[in-house]
């Protein structure tokens, strides 16, 4: 075989692997595993994983609903599965259940147990992304920037040897500071978060205002918060977009590696915070700042 025969064939080779290595895996979910107790309560997880882990990265879901519903059952992360990433969609402690800081506590046990016991799905535990919705996407950076603090630690699980920390967050349209969100809200908002916010602290921020500044994120941004990815539409009536900014403003002001996605016309939610531009959007995120 001549050299250029060689060559020609080495070069189509590597076209045909290129193109397979971005070619949706097929998946599967294991529901229900349970990761802590709380009395008689049992907390559970659902792991959503590719037939062909080719990421070196977990993420954990947070799910939505004002903090007071919903489930893990809303997991709008398939298309990552797909491209290889292992999600962990956790269900933790509702508002109507437990007043903050039980939700942080919940889905610190979950980190620690997923790193406790993921060799069992061979999950790639050292480096966890942590990421929710609406309210999800609160606990998502409050969690995420809140590493090694004692009194969102909790004492939830029995893994309490192992590291909640994570090594990114991705908020999708999250709030960030409970002490300024109803000044910043619409009337519509207000309708929402008022009661939420009752349920959720046990009082309005301004009655319970230490309360409060420990559930909101922006008051937790050190030097050692890691990467974060936030999706924000400009026209959104329940969490304000200023949220997204207050948050990014506390990363700036230590240089830390932040990034905002606004998508404009876009309200709370949608299709738009998941179509193929933003999980492209996503992994090259998570690429960059995972180094892989």
């Amino acid at each position: 075989m001549n050299r250029a025969l060689q060559l020609g064939i080495v070069f189509w080779l590597c076209l045909l692997n290129s193109a397979g290595a971005d070619e949706p895996v097929s998946t599967r979910v294991v529901r229900d595993i349970e990761y802590a107790r709380v009395g008689d309560l049992v907390l559970k997880l659902d792991l959503h994983l590719p037939t062909r882990a080719t990421q070196p990265a977990l993420i954990v879901w947070i799910h939505g609903g004002a903090w007071r519903s919903g489930s893990k059952e809303s997991m709008p992360l398939g298309k990552l599965v797909e491209a290889g990433y292992p999600v962990a969609s956790v269900d933790y402690r509702l508002s109507t259940q437990a007043r903050f800081p039980a939700q942080a506590h919940d889905l610190k046990a979950a980190i620690r147990f997923l790193r406790g016991h993921g060799t069992n799905w061979q999950l790639p535990t050292q480096k966890v992304v942590i990421a929710g919705d609406s309210a999800g996407g609160h606990l998502a950076a409050l969690v995420g920037v809140s590493n090694g603090n004692a009194e969102l630690e909790g004492e939830i699980g029995s893994d309490r040897n192992q590291s909640s920390s994570v090594q990114a967050i991705l908020s999708f349209y999250g709030g960030s500071d409970l002490t300024t969100i109803l000044q910043q809200s619409t009337p519509k908002g207000l309708s929402v978060r008022v009661p939420a916010l009752d349920l959720l602290l046990g009082g309005q921020p301004d009655v319970v205002p230490v309360l409060a500044r420990l559930a909101s994120p922006v008051f937790h941004v050190d030097p050692t918060a890691p990467p974060l990815l936030l999706l924000h539409g400009d026209q959104d009536p329940q969490m304000p977009i200023n949220q997204a900014h207050e948050l990014v403003g506390a990363y700036r002001k230590l240089n830390l590696p932040v990034q905002l996605e606004v998508i404009y016309g876009a309200g709370h939610g949608g299709s738009a915070f998941y179509d193929p531009e933003r999980i492209e959007l996503v992994k090259a995120f998570l690429k960059k700042h995972l180094s892989y």
